[in-house]
């Protein structure tokens, strides 16, 4: 710190008789980093690896545990990697001033608070990942100026109110995690907007309504909205997701039929999860066109008629569940 003030003292005195000084603004950009660094251990309640003992003078900040920085702008923070460390504590909103992040990392700790509402000013920030934690109030709608954001990932926490809308903005997002929380409201339709997303996983939360139509806007191979309230029918447009592979829509209030080219549709199908919800009509023989496939699991609906015996043709099944429906002996 001392060494900080002396340059900035220096470079003062000599723009003083007008010479040029490059250190002054290199030297204040550091002492930022630096800053909200020392901020956020601060909210650091509990260490109980000891990973943030590294977080002091005697290293620079760049050899933090957990901390990476820029090769291209000398000594500004790109990534926060601390995940895994049984760490307690809030995240300061002084995060927000380390303004080259491009990676947090912060799964597998035990973080609690509100997520700050001025991670919205990383504009550069390129992966959020805060899942299995204890983050608790609304998912920020202002994450949308985040327009880097390529992974979302908030699974396992105790966030609660409606997926915002303004998320359907995130243009270049390809991976949005929202699995096991405390969500209502209806799946928006923006998210049909998102034409790079390849996982939506909502799973375990109280979702309600339709599963949206525009869905099948996106390039979608992971579907995980099991247990939630969803009502309505399987939208025919996710049959044009032509790269599925997981498709798990269990235990919800789902009804009607399925395409009957469902196997042709969707030939990358590895999983597929319809249990617990109210689908009526036969089983597919087009499913064993998903040569793929490795599970089906159907049990607890209305299913009537046989049981396609081409189904054994499926070399990679593994497990196949069609119990608690309206099957043929």
């Amino acid at each position: 710190m001392k060494a900080f003030v002396y340059s900035f003292l220096l470079c003062t005195a000599l723009l003083s008789i007008h010479l040029w000084c490059p250190v002054t603004a290199t030297s204040m950009q550091n002492e930022t980093d630096r800053l909200g660094l020392i901020a956020f251990k601060t909210g650091i309640t509990y260490d109980p690896l000891g990973m943030l003992n590294s977080w002091n003078d005697s290293l620079h900040f760049c050899r933090w545990s957990g901390v990476s920085c820029s090769r291209r702008h000398v000594h500004r923070v790109t990534g926060l990697n601390l995940f895994s460390y049984g760490l307690v504590g809030s995240v300061s909103p002084h995060i927000g001033n380390l303004t080259f992040l491009r990676r947090i990392a912060l799964q597998n700790n035990s973080f609690h608070g509100k997520v700050p509402s001025e991670i919205s000013g990383l504009f550069r920030l390129q992966v959020l990942v805060l899942s299995n934690n204890s983050f608790e109030g609304k998912v920020p709608t202002n994450l949308t100026y985040c327009l880097e954001l390529r992974e979302l990932d908030l699974m396992g926490n105790e966030l609660e109110g409606k997926i915002p809308e303004e998320l359907g903005s995130l243009s270049k997002l390809n991976f949005l995690g929202l699995t096991q929380n405390n969500l209502g409201g209806k799946i928006p339709t923006s998210l049909g907007n998102l034409s790079s997303l390849t996982l939506l996983s909502a799973a375990y939360n109280n979702l309600e309504g339709s599963i949206p139509e525009e869905l099948g806007r996106t390039r979608l191979d992971f579907i995980q909205l099991g247990f939630n309230k969803l009502t309505g029918t399987v939208p025919s447009s996710l049959y044009n997701l032509s790269n599925l592979r997981y498709l798990v829509l269990g235990t919800n209030q789902l009804e009607g039929g399925l395409s009957q080219d469902m196997g042709v549709a969707l030939p990358h199908l590895r999983l597929l999860r319809l249990a617990t919800n109210r689908f009526t009509g036969s089983i597919l023989v087009s499913l064993s066109n998903a040569s793929m496939l490795e599970f089906i699991l159907l049990l607890n609906n209305s299913f009537t008629g046989q049981v396609p015996p081409n189904l054994g043709r499926l070399q990679n099944l593994r497990a196949i569940t069609m119990a608690m429906n309206q099957l043929a002996e």
